[in-house]
């Protein structure tokens, strides 16, 4: 008889360490997951970033384009003008 209520005590203490590490598994698996999370929100937010800047660069060149166009607009229009005379 004492045999068996020893082998249950160690079957229950077995069984709650079987049951601590499910748990520390669990949660380091969560811990995991979370940072995977973040990770991916941080490089979604750095992709939205370089497209931000992109599109930044893209209108600095039509910007620059617009600028040339109207600068040769305005030498036309003056030598027409001295033409003119």
């Amino acid at each position: 008889m004492a045999v068996d209520s020893e082998k249950e005590k160690e079957k229950k203490e077995e069984k709650k360490e079987e049951k601590k590490e499910e748990k520390k598994e669990e949660k380091k698996e969560k811990e995991e997951k979370e940072e995977e999370k973040k990770e991916e929100k941080t490089e979604e937010k750095e992709e939205v970033k370089k497209e931000e800047e992109k599109e930044k660069e893209e209108e600095k060149k039509e910007e620059k384009k617009e600028e040339k166009k109207e600068e040769k607009m305005k030498e036309k229009k003056k030598r027409e003008r001295i033409v003119t005379r």
